[in-house]
């Protein structure tokens, strides 16, 4: 457990690095409010579908990574979610009994694990992305067309500097592979 003193420590230095001028001038309180919102709502659809199987947000986000990027490495999956390899052990046992994830040694280095759908999970990813896509294509169809790009350019900019551009490299990889597979 983090010791509250060093945790303090770190949300008192971040704030110093916030001069208090830019945060009287924007009230971002409202923000952080809208963000927890709409995440609940984001990640509520899933979680639904999720509940009945005695699974929950973590199983969710190995489906969705798992499916995006078939043939990832167990070691990039903890990097993306950032979660123990204990964590993610308990979540991937649980998705490999089910059915909806396969773990195959790798072909040059036996020791690798790599992850891989089912049919199962890739059904599981597509009502995930069904329901979210609807979810942002009727926030889009609120607003005007050049917020889309808007919103892609704050979520980006939400993600710490240093791990944007893998993220993106991440994302193109993942679309690229996506256009090259059967239908």
């Amino acid at each position: 457990m983090t010791d509250i003193n060093s945790a303090l420590t770190v949300v008192r230095a971040q704030e110093s690095a916030v001069s208090p001028e830019a945060t009287e001038q924007v009230p971002l309180v409202d923000f952080i409010e809208l963000l927890f919102f709409a995440y609940r709502d984001f990640v509520g659809d899933p979680d639904e579908i999720l509940a009945p199987i005695g699974f929950g947000r973590a199983h969710h986000r190995v489906v969705h990574f798992v499916n995006r990027h078939p043939g990832m490495r167990v070691t990039d999956l903890l990097d993306i979610l950032r979660i123990t390899k204990q964590s993610l052990g308990r979540v991937l046992r649980e998705l490999v009994d089910e059915g909806f994830v396969e773990s195959r040694a790798g072909a040059s280095d036996r020791r690798q694990r790599l992850l891989f759908p089912t049919l199962k999970g890739e059904g599981l990813a597509r009502q995930f992305m069904t329901l979210q896509s609807r979810r942002i294509a009727a926030a889009f169809e609120a607003g005007e067309p050049q917020d889309r790009e808007a919103v892609r350019r704050f979520l980006l900019a939400m993600i710490d500097p240093e791990d944007r551009a893998a993220v993106e490299r991440l994302i193109q990889r993942a679309d690229r592979a996506a256009r090259s597979r059967p239908a």
